[in-house]
């Protein structure tokens, strides 16, 4: 296979992830969670991910992510697990930052 062909595959690495979301966030959401709180944020992405089957390494259908239904799923789970006071623009921002630094990654393309 000719270099040109071979498809750039970038490894997901959480710590990237978490100074990717870091530096995505609104300046006055910066240094409001702790790493936990947006690894947990995170978890629960993938959670969603989880159950829609998305995450199926042998399924090779192109995925199309429904960002809506996720953010109620992790809205609505974040709020049940009352791990800490989110508000709902804190919840945004940190979802679209993961969904970001997915993107870099052309993880569901």
């Amino acid at each position: 296979m000719a270099m040109s062909e071979e498809k750039k595959v970038l490894e997901y690495d959480e710590d990237d992830s978490l100074k990717f979301i870091r530096d995505y966030l609104p300046k006055e959401m910066k240094k409001a969670f702790s790493d936990d709180e947006i690894n947990y944020i995170v978890d629960l992405i993938y959670e969603f991910y989880e159950e829609k089957g998305f995450l199926d390494e042998n399924d090779d259908t192109e995925v199309a992510i429904d960002e809506d239904e996720l953010l109620e799923y992790v809205l609505t789970n974040a709020r049940k697990d009352a791990i800490r006071d989110y508000s709902d623009e804190q919840i945004e921002a940190i979802v679209s930052g993961e969904l970001a630094y997915c993107d870099t990654l052309n993880l569901f393309d």
